[in-house]
Formats: C-alpha cells, structure tokens, sequence
C-alpha cells in the first residue's frame, strides 16, 4: 500500500530512562529480557519502528522507509485497519512525566517534513499520535507531546538535508 501517514510514539527503557541501548535493542530483536524487571512483559514481542528520536535530537533509522515496520499494532484510522501497512512510525524517547526536547521538536518536525516531501499523500492531518490510531490501548506520544508546538516546528522546517532510505 502507498505511505501516506505518520505515527508519532514516545518510547522509554526502562521506565523513565532516556537512553538509546534497550530501545535499539528492542527494535532490533536482541534484548534481554532478564536485564530489568520490567522487561518480562516484552518477552516475545516483536516489535520496530523505522525511525528514532533521541533526547537530543539525533535520528537512528531502523527499518527503510519503503518496508513494514511493526509499530502501531492493532490499529485504525479514518476506517482503515493495519495502520502497519501504510505509515512511517517514528519513536521518540520520553514518557508521560517529563517533557519532550526543543531538540526533539525541531528534528522530529524535519523529520517528518522531509518524509512529506518524498510521500506527498502525508498531510500535517495525516501525521497521528500512537493514542489516536490505537485509542484506549496506547497513550503515546502522550501529554508531554504539545502539537502545538510539533505544528510551529514543522512550520518553520525550511532546509531539508536529512536522506532517508
């Protein structure tokens, strides 16, 4: 199917923490389960994003654009199901108690100004958070996200020099 949306996650790990190595681990299928209690329940998960938005705004890509990655789960959006099948997910380290980045702002909104360039079916209306797509199920990228401020970001992306595969 052709892309035509983004989907906008907030992911931690463990709870509360901000570093990149159990996040890419997960994404990569290679974590260890045993490494954190909290970690049990992700035992068998299967579970990827294409791209990740760190604390400070670097970007990791994880999956080509072009391929599937697991990130939304079930989901639907405006009477379509398996939103897997024709988005982009881009994770963005943090949870619901501590405020994005200006850094994460800034490159998420490049981010995702370059990805509408290259799928130009991806409006600002078809960028969505986790929670809208999945409602009740998942809550990210949460309360800490202020989409005010993503839609100033995107806004004021003039220069594009991100190349994304």
């Amino acid at each position: 199917m052709p892309i035509d949306m983004i989907v906008l996650h907030a992911i931690s790990l463990p709870a509360g923490k901000f570093e990149l190595l159990h996040i890419e681990q997960l994404l990569m299928g290679r974590l260890d389960c045993t490494a954190h209690p909290s970690f049990a329940d992700l035992q068998n998960l299967k579970v990827s994003a294409h791209f990740v938005v760190d604390r400070k705004g670097v970007i990791a890509q994880f999956v080509p654009c072009q391929r599937r990655a697991w990130h939304a789960g079930v989901s639907q959006w405006q009477g379509q199901e398996g939103c897997n099948d024709f988005s982009i997910g881009i994770e963005m380290i943090g949870d619901e108690q501590h405020p994005f980045t200006q850094a994460q702002y800034r490159e998420t909104a490049r981010l995702c100004r370059e990805l509408m360039q290259r799928f130009p079916a991806i409006g600002r209306h078809r960028i969505v958070g986790h929670s809208d797509i999945a409602p009740g199920r998942k809550w990210d990228p949460g309360k800490q996200w202020d989409w005010a401020k993503f839609d100033r970001s995107l806004h004021r992306i003039r220069r594009l020099n991100l190349e994304v595969i």
